[in-house]
């Protein structure tokens, strides 16, 4: 299959070009390297073009002849989208409806697209079912509701082929450590090698549902390669529910010894809990299995030990 990754270079699209170049597929990336790197996809046998998913003579080049197109780009970071909010929406919500009419022009190849558990918001009842009524609680979480709606609306009016999947904490390889808004894993990670303390923000007792990005990877793939649709979004991940302080005590036993912790304020716009009723992927995907988290946070400190 010839399939387009929107974000490819990122830290979950480099994962996924992994994931379905071994598959035998034929790859095609879509950056514009402001948050990924071409490093990242370092000995992958992918075509990338570089540019922003907002160019529409780029996006047609890279579609044609697409048999399915996974939408990843996208600006990231509650924080930083209360920073900018402007800026999350073009990247998110704009970006979203060109790379939507542009599969619209290619001919309607089947259609992957990331959505993100903080569409549920502060106050949601766990476990998080795509059933509930979002309460977006940052211009992220909008934009992200805006993706979803963008997307059901265009495969409902315009017939296409379209799956929409809601990621919680996604971690693993290729996660960047060293910029203001990365996420809690590979903060840790990078802090606990380094011998610095690892700066919790809050009181520790907030808890998410983390799931490995080789598991989102062969979901995704398997999305593709089955040409699997929903009417409705459906949550990738599997149910878990770790907080931070669990997930420092998992990294130490890990490491082989107790991890200095240090108090901070709360990130503004984090949604304390989240936790993901995984019924309705389980139905869709009846035969894959999560990479729990302590086989995953190995994988992740492994990476991160050959890097340093």
């Amino acid at each position: 299959m010839r399939i387009v990754v929107t974000g490819g270079a990122g830290f979950i699209g480099s994962n996924l070009a992994r994931t379905l170049v071994a598959a035998g597929d034929q790859v095609v990336v879509v950056d514009d390297l402001s948050a990924g790197s071409k490093a990242n996809l370092e000995g992958v046998a992918v075509a990338l073009l570089e540019g922003s998913i907002l160019d529409r003579d780029l996006l047609d080049d890279a579609f044609a002849g697409a048999d399915a197109v996974v939408h990843l780009a996208a600006r990231g970071s509650v924080p930083r989208s209360l920073d900018d909010p402007l800026g999350s929406h073009h990247a998110n919500a704009t970006g979203t409806l060109e790379v939507l009419e542009a599969v619209r022009r290619a001919g309607k190849p089947h259609l992957v697209v990331a959505s993100s558990a903080s569409v549920y918001g502060p106050n949601a009842v766990l476990p998080n079912t795509e059933g509930a009524t979002t309460d977006p609680a940052s211009p992220y979480a909008v934009t992200k509701v805006a993706t979803e709606q963008y997307t059901l609306v265009h495969a409902d009016r315009f017939d296409l082929d379209a799956l929409v999947f809601r990621f919680f904490n996604v971690f693993g390889p290729r996660q960047p450590a060293n910029h203001a808004y990365a996420a809690v894993v590979p903060r840790f990670v990078d802090a606990a090698l380094a011998g610095r303390p690892l700066v919790i923000e809050g009181d520790g007792t907030q808890a998410k549902d983390f799931t490995y990005v080789e598991t989102v990877t062969t979901v995704i793939a398997d999305a593709v390669h089955r040409r699997v649709t929903s009417p409705t979004p459906v949550n990738l991940a599997f149910g878990g529910h770790v907080s931070v302080r669990e997930l420092v005590e998992t990294l130490g036993r890990i490491l082989g010894r107790q991890l200095e912790t240090m108090p901070a304020p709360p990130r503004p716009g984090d949604v304390r809990l989240s936790q993901a009723d995984p019924s309705r992927l389980r139905a869709l995907f009846p035969g894959i299995e999560p990479v729990d988290l302590e086989t995953g946070l190995r994988a992740t400190v492994d990476w991160f030990q050959t890097r340093a």
